[in-house]
C-alpha cells in the first residue's frame, strides 16, 4: 500500500539546493553584460557585426537541437548555452569573417567540443575559444585580415593590422591607449573596447555570476610581466583580448578550477601564458592558446587544489 509520508525520503542526485538561479538566467545575464561591447562593435565595424552574430547564434543552437534529435537526448536548446557559445564564437572573429567560415567554427564548437563531450558542464575545454583557434589554424588568412574603423577608412585601406600586430612587426602607427579603450581600432569584434567589456565583467561580479578571482590574476599578471619586459602594462592589459578573455572565457564553470587557489592559478597560468606568447610565439596574441592550455589544466589544478584543503589521503 502507498504510504504517501515516504514521498518525503525520496533522494534526487545534486545538486539538492533550490534557488532562483538556474543556467538560463546564468547564460541570460552573462548576454546581458556582453551587450555594451556588441553596441560599441556595431558602432565601430558597421551592420555586419549583427548578421555575423545572428549566423554564429543561429548555427549553434541548430546544431546543437539537430544533435539532441539524432541522438535522440533531451532538448537543451532552451538554456541559452548554445546561444552563448554563438556570441563569443562571433566576438572572436573579424567582422569580415565568411559565414560559411563562421558556420564551420559552430560546429566545432557545440558538436565536437559541446556535444561530444556529454553536453554542458562535461566539455573539457571552453567551445569558443577551441574553435577559435581551429579557425585560425584552419583559415590563417581569412582570421588575420581585420577590418579597420568606419571612421578610419579610406579608399586605400579598409583593413589593417591590430595594435598588437603592429607591435609585432615592429614599426606603423600605434594607436594610443584611449582609442583601444574606447575601441576605435581594428580586431576582432568583441575585443574593440577594454571599457565596454570591463563594465559586463563588472557587472557579472555584482551579480555574483563570476567570481573576481581569475579575472584579476589574469590582468594583474598580464600588467606585470608587461612592465617587467620593459612594455607599456596597460597597452597589453587593454589591446587584444585579455579583457574579453579574463571576463567572458577564463570564468567558464565547466572548464575552469573550483577553489579559490585554482582560480588563482589559473588565472597567473592564463596571464604569463599570453605575455609568453605575446613576446616569444610566433602569433602577436596568445589569450585563446593561454586559456585552452590552462583549459586541459584544470583537472589537475582541481586536484592539486583539493588535496592542499582536504588532505591528499595520507596513511
Amino acid at each position: 500500500m502507498e504510504n504517501k509520508a515516504y514521498d518525503n525520503l525520496i533522494v534526487s542526485s545534486a545538486p539538492h539546493f533550490v534557488s532562483e538561479v538556474d543556467t538560463s538566467r546564468i547564460m541570460g545575464a552573462v548576454l546581458l553584460a556582453l551587450v555594451p561591447a556588441f553596441l560599441v562593435s556595431t558602432y565601430v565595424f558597421g551592420f555586419r557585426v549583427i548578421t555575423l552574430t545572428l549566423v554564429c547564434v543561429v548555427a549553434c543552437v541548430a546544431f546543437e537541437y539537430l544533435f539532441n534529435k539524432l541522438t535522440h537526448k533531451k532538448q537543451t536548446i532552451s538554456d541559452l548555452s548554445a546561444v552563448l557559445t554563438g556570441v563569443l564564437l562571433a566576438f572572436n572573429v573579424p567582422s569580415n569573417l565568411s559565414y560559411i567560415i563562421a558556420i564551420i567554427g559552430c560546429f566545432v564548437a557545440i558538436v565536437i567540443v559541446k556535444c561530444l563531450f556529454g553536453g554542458l558542464g562535461q566539455n573539457v575545454a571552453n567551445p569558443a575559444i577551441t574553435a577559435r583557434i581551429v579557425l585560425l589554424v584552419s583559415f590563417t588568412t581569412q582570421m588575420t585580415t581585420w577590418p579597420l574603423p568606419r571612421s578610419i577608412q579610406t579608399a586605400d585601406a579598409v583593413t589593417g593590422p591590430t595594435p598588437l600586430g603592429i607591435l609585432a612587426e615592429g614599426g606603423g602607427a600605434m594607436p594610443s591607449n584611449t582609442d583601444i579603450m574606447l575601441g576605435f581600432i581594428g580586431g576582432s569584434i568583441g575585443e574593440v573596447s577594454a571599457i565596454a567589456l570591463l563594465l559586463g565583467g563588472l557587472f557579472l561580479i555584482w551579480r555574483g555570476i563570476i567570481s573576481p578571482i581569475t579575472p584579476v590574476c589574469f590582468i594583474a599578471t598580464v600588467g606585470v610581466f608587461a612592465l617587467a619586459a620593459g612594455q607599456d602594462p596597460i597597452f597589453h592589459i587593454v589591446a587584444g583580448g585579455v579583457m574579453l578573455g579574463a571576463f567572458f572565457m577564463a570564468t567558464d564553470y565547466a572548464t575552469t578550477p573550483i577553489l579559490p587557489l585554482g582560480k588563482v592559478i589559473f588565472g597567473i597560468g592564463c596571464g604569463v601564458l599570453t605575455m609568453v606568447i605575446r613576446l616569444f610565439g610566433s602569433y602577436p596574441e596568445g589569450v585563446s592558446f593561454a586559456i585552452l592550455l590552462m583549459n586541459i589544466l584544470t583537472p589537475h589544478i582541481n586536484n592539486f587544489c583539493e588535496n592542499r584543503m582536504y588532505g591528499g589521503g595520507k596513511k
